[in-house]
């Protein structure tokens, strides 16, 4: 119990622990693959920068330059769709329906987004230019996002 020292004026209020999900472990896989998820968000922003400088300024880019980028942007695909599992299981976990969540809406525009991206970036080369315009709408969304 809560002493209170003010007198009998106030009840002695009691001290209660904060009761964790027992499902707390699927919170820190889902902080975890945000913190990557992010993380690999601005090295595409970095890698695509230097793929898009070196093409513009007609110069060579390291060989492995473009497979890395393909790598990172599977394995942030695989990090959004983890995400909306977790938040999916998470969600129907803490309230039995899906309906109570605001962040579903807004968790599968991401998603939407990062395959659109995904998507799209296969497609790009030399004889079809107009895609690497197309990347530019989910990209400028997903930066609109992120500083939101």
């Amino acid at each position: 119990m809560l002493s209170c020292t003010l007198g009998n004026k106030f009840p002695q209020l009691p001290v209660h622990t904060l009761d964790l999900p027992s499902f707390l472990w699927l919170w820190r896989i889902a902080a975890w693959s945000m913190g990557f998820t992010l993380s690999a968000y601005l090295m595409l922003a970095a890698s695509g920068g230097w793929i898009s400088w070196a093409r513009q300024t007609q110069r060579s880019r390291p060989r492995w330059l473009r497979p890395l980028h393909y790598a990172i942007g599977g394995i942030m695909v695989a990090l959004v769709l983890l995400l909306l599992a977790i938040g999916i299981v998470g969600t129907l976990g803490e309230y039995s329906s899906l309906g109570h969540s605001a962040h579903l809406p807004a968790g599968i525009g991401v998603v939407a987004l990062v395959l659109t991206s995904a998507g799209s970036a296969r497609f790009i080369s030399p004889r079809r230019p107009w895609v690497r315009f197309c990347m530019w709408v989910p990209t400028s969304s997903c930066w609109v996002r992120l500083c939101w």
